[in-house]
């Protein structure tokens, strides 16, 4: 007849201190068994050695008791020995590299699962259970197991640091706010931290629309880069075939036309990959950056939480990236149509009509050759209706009249805050960026600064980076009661010619001209710039003096 099999779990018979199987086992008084070792090297390292407890259950014994082996128990434990109880050692899950190991646990440690504030210890699942059961462990704060605590410790002392001093942005313990931080802006670490958390927030939310705005643009430059390729492939074939009906005479423009399609297309999908990686790659450091900021949001260590916070929640918008919507989509049906005509027609015109296509392929707009206007009426042909842009305006100044004209004020006129808005100096641009050839004329009372700029200006910072003329993206007629001068990257150059309190400006972009007249009879030329634009110009004005000046722009009619 078989033997009965003895089922046992291993925890019973397993000192909860060591966690192995029990070594000389002995019972103390409240009935709970350990590894005789282990109790005594446990009672002989207590700071206390008058008073004496138990690790399970914390009953105190005075005296210390005697230690006897539990004889019972060694005899029990090597019976199941002899007759082959196979044991199988639980998982207990050990502390290995990396991990935070409790600090209760001797010998092999286990895995700490909280760690406390007020002790300033780690706990496995077991050692942690007086903290659910004992009332004054009750009160302790338990946090994610951590084992960075001396850096939550106040060097000087020796105090957990549960206070955040606003005045130096440092976190503090409360001796120090009562000492060095007497007088300072402190508050309580939890509360900085929930200030924090909402700025975390507004951080995220920006973060979360550019992610949203660079997902649809992504997705837009791939829809052109397709159909970049999809219309070129479409010019290469049906340029082919019109070519081949030529035979031996079109042969060498044919090849010229696929040359020049390849290359628009290889500059074309190049372009755009390149932004393409571009706005990938943000799209990459914006997904980091949230993961971050959504991992810090989860954690219960406020301390924890300040210390990682300033270097994750920076979070400033790129300028000046340009948005896959504005982005020129290539079509070749130019070419395709200019080749068809081609073919219609014979030897003799096929060198006229060559240059149609060569022209169109190559995506440039030859403009005839024109002149200047020699007078006023000619230049209205080129009339432009430009209107200020208030989001950009300084808040000192008034925009009004249709928002053509602006007044520097002595008080503020708006009290809200953008970007695009200058801040510290008192101008304003236009809302239309101008390109091709333009005109308009601006009445100025005071002194007064006419200008155009790229949109690129900076709105905050020096004098250099932001002010009309003091840099490389601005050029600027300043305009004073007995003189004119003219400023580009913070060079001057004194102007003759007769003051008036109204001046004419015309750009003719492509040419990379620009013209300044005082409007007099007849209007006189005060300087003509000639340079290469790189973007489109805005109109701009800046009252650099005294309240109560102004500049507006002139209704014109030819």
């Amino acid at each position: 007849m078989a033997e009965p099999v003895l089922q046992l779990d291993q925890e019973k018979l397993s000192c909860s201190i060591c966690l192995d199987l029990l070594k000389e086992p002995v019972t103390i008084p409240c009935g709970h068994s350990y590894c005789m070792n282990c109790i005594k090297t446990y009672w002989d390292d207590a700071d206390d050695n008058k008073t004496h407890s138990c690790p399970q259950c914390r009953q105190t014994f005075t005296p210390r008791p005697p230690l006897v082996k539990n004889t019972m128990f060694a005899e029990l434990v090597e019976e199941l020995k002899k007759v082959g109880l196979q044991v199988a050692t639980p998982d207990h899950s050990y502390a290995g590299p990396g991990d935070v190991a409790c600090d209760f646990c001797t010998g092999r440690k286990r895995k700490a699962l909280k760690s406390c504030l007020m002790c300033l210890a780690s706990y496995c699942e077991q050692h942690l259970q007086p903290h659910f059961n004992v009332p004054p462990l009750k009160k302790h704060t338990l946090v994610e197991a951590s084992s960075k605590f001396q850096e939550n410790i106040c060097s000087r002392h020796n105090e957990v640091m549960k206070i955040y001093c606003r005045t130096d942005q440092r976190r503090i313990c409360y001796l120090c706010s009562m000492d060095e931080h007497k007088y300072h802006d402190t508050v309580t670490a939890a509360a900085e931290r929930a200030d924090k958390q909402v700025e975390l927030g507004m951080s995220r939310q920006r973060i979360q629309r550019r992610i949203q705005s660079l997902k649809k643009d992504v997705a837009v430059l791939q829809d052109q880069i397709e159909a970049t390729i999809h219309s070129a492939d479409r010019a290469v074939h049906d340029s082919e075939k019109i070519f081949t009906d030529l035979i031996r005479l079109t042969e060498k423009r044919m090849s010229e036309v696929m040359e020049q399609i390849r290359s628009e297309e290889r500059k074309e999908v190049s372009r755009l990959k390149d932004l393409e990686e571009k706005l990938q790659q943000e799209l990459t450091e914006l997904r980091r950056k949230d993961g971050g900021l959504a991992k810090l949001s989860k954690t219960e260590d406020d301390l924890h939480f300040l210390s990682n916070y300033p270097s994750l929640a920076h979070f400033s918008e790129p300028k000046n990236v340009p948005s896959a919507n504005e982005q020129s989509k290539p079509h070749f049906e130019d070419v395709i149509a200019a080749v068809t005509n081609t073919r219609a027609k014979l030897q003799a015109v096929l060198s006229e009509e060559w240059q149609k296509v060569s022209l169109k392929n190559t995506g440039v707009n030859v403009v005839p050759q024109h002149q200047e206007p020699k007078n006023r009426a000619e230049f209205f042909k080129y009339a432009r209706h430009i209107t200020l842009d208030p989001i950009t305006a300084n808040p000192f100044l008034l925009i009004s009249n249709k928002n053509r004209k602006v007044t520097l004020m002595p008080i503020q006129q708006v009290f809200w805050l953008h970007q695009d808005q200058f801040m510290k100096w008192w101008q304003v641009l236009s809302t239309e960026g101008l390109t091709g050839r333009c005109y308009w004329e601006v009445k100025w009372r005071g002194e007064a600064v006419i200008a155009v700029s790229y949109r690129s200006i900076r709105r905050q910072g020096t004098r250099r980076d932001c002010t009309f003329g003091s840099n490389d993206k601005s050029w600027a007629l300043e305009c004073y009661s007995d003189r004119y001068e003219f400023k580009h990257n913070n060079i001057s150059t004194p102007l003759s010619g007769p003051t008036s309190s109204r001046i004419g400006v015309y750009l003719d972009h492509s040419e990379g001209t620009l013209c300044f007249y005082s409007i007099t009879r007849p209007m006189t030329l005060l300087i003509t710039v000639k340079t290469t634009f790189t973007q489109p110009l805005y109109p701009g004005f800046w009252l650099p003096s005294t309240v109560g000046d102004s500049a507006e722009l002139c209704e014109l009619r030819s």
